[in-house]
């Protein structure tokens, strides 16, 4: 069998009847188009190939060349035809999207081909099309990135037989990628089963019991962390920085609860954290640094309240709800960008807000050293946050007492650190 080259290999060969119809066509009336060599390699043609040989029109053992390095009959090379260009990979991709009606999913599943070829498939120096980015493979086959990005994990993750399947059809992209989740020999299993209807039901069976199993997870680590929960320290400091171990409840318990911060760590809904005293560990002068993701927001407000950094009272006249500033007030906040796109249901979630909050008269941080508002970083893991701000704070108020709260791993030197993840060095 002639090679088929890497670039004609971005697109799914035809299977099953319109196969069959073609090797039909093939037999009753001969090659309608060359097929078209590139580098040794079938560029374009590769259906029209095997049904030659299917109908038993061409030998399999035959190659595309004869001893005088001449193409034999039913075969051209690519930059033949003045049509052809210069650019092997842009004429094939026009070629296909022209001539076949492709699923979002299938050219989902070309887009990421496209990001993981290197130099866009073409070796030659003169043709490295720079496609290593989605942004431009998405726009060259209308899809969009958070797309190229599932069927990147299909690429990654799924058994041939997975990635056939989205290629024929089959299977939806989106479906391809949870079942990439799961062992090959699983994976294969499934796919085997052929009918659309019979591979999604099986696939929400593992999904319902993936969930399942990360609930009992997240239910023996609370119960093992729980051991460990610490009262609160009995000191006060000048700075409070915290993370709250927020609960979100999403609109479908089922549906919702497979990414939810449940399934990583124990959390605790408003009243549990609304009671907890923060108040107690603040100085007379104290500033608040309070994480909240964007839909708790308000959830975050109220701790301010019951933690003695905001007074909102309702208007006796009125009925409005009305802020006191003159104690305890919010005073800023900071957005962190966190440099890629998370779930939501309003918009696509890409950044979480820092409050800063303030009771007594603490001094504010020197001018001309205030951090920007908005600053774009990466999180080492689930839930952690950037060590930008807490540097910052360090730099600002060096001998102003200090404490974390949710801290995961060791204190930071300087630091107290309180909560069930705290590794407490007892040497």
């Amino acid at each position: 069998m002639i090679p088929f080259h890497p670039i004609a290999n971005l697109f799914p060969l035809i299977e099953g009847n319109a196969f069959d119809d073609l090797v039909a066509d093939v037999g009753d009336n001969g090659l309608r188009e060359l097929i078209v060599i590139h580098e040794g390699q079938i560029l374009d043609g590769r259906n029209r190939y095997r049904a030659m040989v299917a109908s038993g029109q061409m030998n399999s053992e035959t190659g595309a060349y004869s001893s005088k390095s001449v193409l034999n009959e039913g075969f051209r090379w690519f930059g033949s035809k003045p049509e052809d260009g210069d650019d092997p990979l842009k004429w094939v991709l026009s070629k296909n999207l022209h001539r076949r009606h492709l699923s979002q999913s299938q050219r989902a599943m070309v887009a990421a081909k496209l990001v993981n070829m290197p130099h866009g498939g073409d070796r030659s120096k003169q043709h490295r099309a720079n496609l290593h980015d989605a942004p431009e493979a998405a726009q060259m086959m209308d899809v969009s990135e958070r797309s190229i990005k599932t069927a990147k994990k299909v690429l990654r993750d799924g058994a041939e037989e997975l990635q056939a399947a989205v290629d024929q059809r089959t299977v939806t992209v989106s479906l391809a990628a949870q079942l990439a989740a799961l062992p090959i020999d699983e994976q294969r299993e499934i796919v085997a089963l052929a009918d659309p209807r019979a591979i999604k039901a099986a696939a929400k069976k593992w999904r319902v019991a993936d969930q399942q199993a990360k609930k009992d997870r997240r239910t023996a680590r609370e119960a093992d962390l729980a051991n460990g929960q610490a009262a609160l320290p009995e000191k006060n400091y000048g700075i409070i920085y915290a993370d709250p171990e927020w609960r979100f409840e999403p609109y479908d318990q089922e549906s919702g609860m497979d990414r939810a911060a449940d399934n990583h760590y124990p959390t605790s809904d408003l009243q549990t954290l609304m009671r907890r005293d923060i108040g107690a560990l603040a100085a007379d002068d104290c500033i608040l640094f309070l994480w909240a993701t964007v839909p708790m927001l308000i959830e975050a407000i109220c701790c301010l309240d019951a933690w003695g950094f905001a007074s909102i009272d309702r208007d006796g006249a009125t009925g409005f709800l009305t802020p006191d500033k003159r104690r305890s007030r919010y005073v800023s906040h900071f957005a962190w960008d966190k440099g890629r796109i998370i779930t939501g249901y309003w918009n696509r979630g890409k950044h979480e807000v820092l409050l800063i909050a303030t009771r007594g008269n603490p001094v504010a941080p020197a001018q001309g050293d205030q951090l920007a508002s908005c600053f774009t970083a990466k999180s080492p893991r689930h839930s952690a946050k950037p060590d930008i701000v807490l540097d910052w704070i360090d730099e600002q108020w060096p001998n102003t007492p200090r404490i974390e709260l949710n801290r995961r791993g060791k204190p930071r030197k300087g630091w107290d650190a309180w909560g069930n993840e705290v590794e407490i060095d007892t040497s």
